[in-house]
């Protein structure tokens, strides 16, 4: 008889704490050295799917695309960090997670990484990488021990929820990418996917725990030559003016005359508009990440890109907050708003890393005064529209943390805060975007496109409008967003 059966917890209390019972907690499991090769490999698989994401934000066009891979890449970080933590509490320092665990587990990952097509590389992501990572984690949770590995199994199972809410979008997205992929397109990436899965197969799984057939290897398809990242922004259709600087949303919110209900619309444009600060920063962390052995550029710990991609993924969710603000009042903004991409654009071309994040972390500490923030939050809450107030709210919080990453990874290199400040509305004067030279070469009337929103706003609320708001006219020709005159030579 087995001795376990026999054995009872006082007053037949659940035993254990809940993580397991006695026979599983007694059973054999994984040893340290084996739950830590395994865990290097997950973290492997995170990375790589964090990689992947911040190269393809800039410069995939579709919107919905650019706002899963942020919301992704923050996720991805977040469990990179957990296992980072997680392996540096089993007698593992030095980490050694800069190491790649397996060649064909990276060719695995080049592959997706080369591909610029999005039907492509999110059904290699999909389809391929992220179930190899949750048959992987499925194995460890069936096969270690509950209670002697019970912070990996906590964490594990944390990752495998996020894993298969990942998997839900992605697989959608991808199966929505194929019905719209030319017949032709759709064979030549099953063929490549059926290659991807021989690159699998020969790392022994992402876990590596499979067998290794001895098969030969198809030729390398995209990553026969080494991956060139591009930071510069692309729009999809819904986006026509791109260059479109022809209404001052920020003259027109800090404008006394205006109704705090019209001032929502402006808000909305705004929120829609932080589309390009995901576009510039995901740039900032891959190529700081590259040159991470360079003092100037790169060098960061771990946490300083984990906060970044945090601070990344909300600047998407504002976005999709004024995406939904917009179409909760029924407005059609690919119609009547002109979404420019003249901000993430003008940095990512002319600026390095560290100006880009100096502009960053300028703006956002300027949002902190009571004209930033605070009174967007107040126009939301004055506005009688529970929506905007309660976005503008939770706004105003996360720019309070992102101004809180700021001070901790940008102006600790600096002597003083101030000289930070200077640096960074140095660099942001430093960009050339050139209002009249965009409207002489052709690429953008600067077409004020307020009246027509405003009048279908009124419409929608059957009103007429009010003249003085619908004669609205102010661009960017003069100030910056932070009202700021435009320093010579900048446009």
């Amino acid at each position: 008889m087995n001795p376990l059966q026999s054995y009872h917890s006082y007053q037949s209390l659940p035993p254990l704490a809940g993580v397991g019972t006695f026979e599983e907690a007694a059973a054999e499991g994984l040893g340290v050295q084996e739950c830590v090769r395994r865990l290097k490999r997950y973290h492997y698989g995170f990375q790589r799917l964090w990689q992947t994401a911040l190269a393809r934000i800039a410069s995939e066009p579709i919107y919905e695309i650019k706002m899963g891979l942020s919301h992704h890449a923050h996720l991805a970080a977040e469990h990179i960090g957990a296992l980072r933590a997680r392996v540096a509490e089993m007698r593992h320092p030095p980490l050694g997670l800069d190491i790649v665990p397996d060649a064909h587990l990276q060719r695995f990952f080049d592959e997706i990484l080369g591909t610029s097509d999005p039907f492509a590389y999110l059904s290699g992501l999909y389809q391929h990488a992220l179930p190899a990572l949750r048959r992987g984690i499925e194995r460890h949770l069936d096969e270690t021990n509950p209670l002697a590995d019970a912070p990996s199994v906590r964490l594990l199972k944390h990752a495998l929820t996020e894993i298969d809410a990942m998997l839900v979008w992605g697989q959608e997205a991808s199966a929505r990418l194929r019905e719209h992929a030319p017949e032709d397109t759709k064979m030549a990436v099953d063929v490549w996917l059926g290659e991807l899965e021989s690159w699998l197969r020969a790392a022994g799984d992402l876990d590596g725990t499979q067998e290794r057939p001895d098969t030969p290897l198809p030729e390398p398809r995209h990553s026969a030559v080494p991956f060139v990242f591009d930071r510069v922004p692309a729009r999809d259709e819904r986006f026509p003016d791109p260059y479109n600087m022809g209404v001052h949303a920020e003259a027109f919110l800090h404008d006394e005359r205006f109704a705090d209900r019209d001032k929502v619309l402006m808000m909305y444009y705004r929120r829609l508009r932080e589309i390009d600060v995901p576009e510039m920063m995901a740039p900032i962390l891959y190529e700081m990440l590259q040159a991470a052995g360079d003092e100037e550029r790169g060098g960061h710990p771990w946490l300083f890109y984990q906060e970044m991609t945090r601070q990344l993924w909300d600047e998407a969710r504002h976005a999709m907050m004024g995406e939904v603000g917009f179409a909760k009042l029924g407005i059609d903004w690919p119609k009547l708003v002109r979404i420019n991409f003249t901000w993430s654009k003008g940095l990512n071309e002319q600026l390095t890393p560290k100006e880009r994040h100096a502009v960053l972390w300028y703006i956002e500490q300027g949002q902190m005064g009571k004209s930033g923030k605070r009174y967007e939050w107040e126009v939301g809450r004055d506005s009688e529209d529970p929506f905007a107030e309660l976005i503008q709210d939770y706004d105003w919080a996360d720019e309070v943390l992102h101004a809180r990453i700021g001070r901790d990874w940008y102006v600790q290199g600096f002597d003083t805060v101030h000289e930070a400040a200077e640096y960074g509305s140095a660099c942001w004067d430093k960009v050339m975007s050139d209002w009249h030279a965009w409207k002489a070469q052709g690429l953008t009337e600067h077409f004020n496109w307020w009246p027509a929103l405003y009048q279908e706003a009124c419409r929608l609320r059957g009103e007429d409008p009010d003249t003085t708001t619908e004669s609205f006219d102010t661009s960017y020709a003069e100030t910056r967003a932070d009202l700021q005159r435009i320093a010579a030579g900048s446009g």
